[in-house]
């Protein structure tokens, strides 16, 4: 299997089969994101992707039952293909389970609902959108290239056709400034979107990305720890879904915290609370152990 530059995956797919159709991500202007610096956009030629998934092992073949669709994202390729290439996992992999894939809403909006139902049916089973912000100034900001509401018409549009959503947004990203109204429209923004998944992870800044300077200059003020647990705190909060897996517990967080909503939600703002009221007891992850 040949890979091209660095190449990212949910936590949850480490035991994936990771799959490049796709290098870099085809929306590459979010301006706090340093994940494909320098690896500039494009589709992986087809019979390349053929070659590599003819040559695996025939034990890793009759092993492998998960496979994740790598870079970002492949929702981007013509409908066409995506369905020749679902074929051919399900044709490699005689155990193939589970097919997955980054998602933005962008490419989310171009196709049909009967083609995102026609890729359900054939094997894609769940996406990982980033949400990012439910806050529309802060999406702006980010140039994240969509609005709050086309990423829930296209998270809507996900669900109408049977696909499972695991949705990631991020603390920080609206500085002090506007860290209450980021939280606060998130959680109703994750409401509406009413995912199977929700992960929260803490900002980061990566060299060389916008975000990165414009704190340097002094135009961004991020939260302090405290502020990213407060954040935290009111998306909490304000989110009310049917039935959604919760982690916060990803390396950049100063504080792992987990649940189900909404069964938890309480659970969760009381052990929030309790550090909040308590700082000079907390005991929060050094800035030294964050990592992306």
């Amino acid at each position: 299997m040949r890979y091209e530059g660095a190449v990212i995956r949910p936590p949850s797919e480490a035991d994936s089969l990771i799959l490049q159709v796709t290098y870099g991500c085809s929306n590459s202007t979010c301006d706090f994101c340093g994940t494909y610096l320098g690896k500039p956009f494009k589709v992986r030629p087809h019979a390349e992707v053929v070659e590599d998934l003819r040559n695996l092992p025939e034990r890793y073949k009759k092993e492998c039952s998960r496979v994740f669709l790598a870079d970002g994202d492949a929702l981007v390729l013509p409908h066409k293909h995506l369905m020749e290439l679902l074929a051919l996992l399900h044709e490699t992999f005689p155990g193939l389970e589970r097919i997955t894939s980054y998602a933005n809403a962008q490419n989310l909006l171009k196709k049909t609902v009967e083609e995102l139902r026609e890729l359900r049916t054939h094997g894609l089973e769940m996406l990982y959108l980033g949400l990012e912000s439910g806050d529309d100034e802060t999406l702006a900001a980010i140039h994240k290239g969509v609005t709050v509401a086309q990423q829930i018409q296209a998270c809507r549009k996900a669900h109408e056709a049977g696909l499972a959503l695991s949705v990631t947004c991020i603390l920080g990203l609206a500085g002090v400034e506007r860290s209450l109204e980021h939280a606060t429209a998130t959680g109703r923004a994750l409401s509406a979107i009413d995912p199977e998944y929700i992960g929260v992870l803490s900002l980061i800044l990566t060299p060389g990305t916008p975000i990165t300077g414009r704190v340097q200059r002094g135009e961004l003020v991020l939260p302090d720890p405290l502020g990213m647990l407060h954040e935290l705190r009111e998306m909490i909060a304000a989110t009310n879904v049917t039935h959604a897996v919760f982690r916060s517990n990803h390396a950049s967080n100063y504080l792992p915290v987990a649940g189900t909503l909404p069964r938890d939600k309480e659970r969760m703002l009381a052990a929030l609370d309790a550090v909040l009221s308590h700082p000079d007891q907390a005991r929060l992850r050094p800035e030294s152990w964050r990592a992306l």
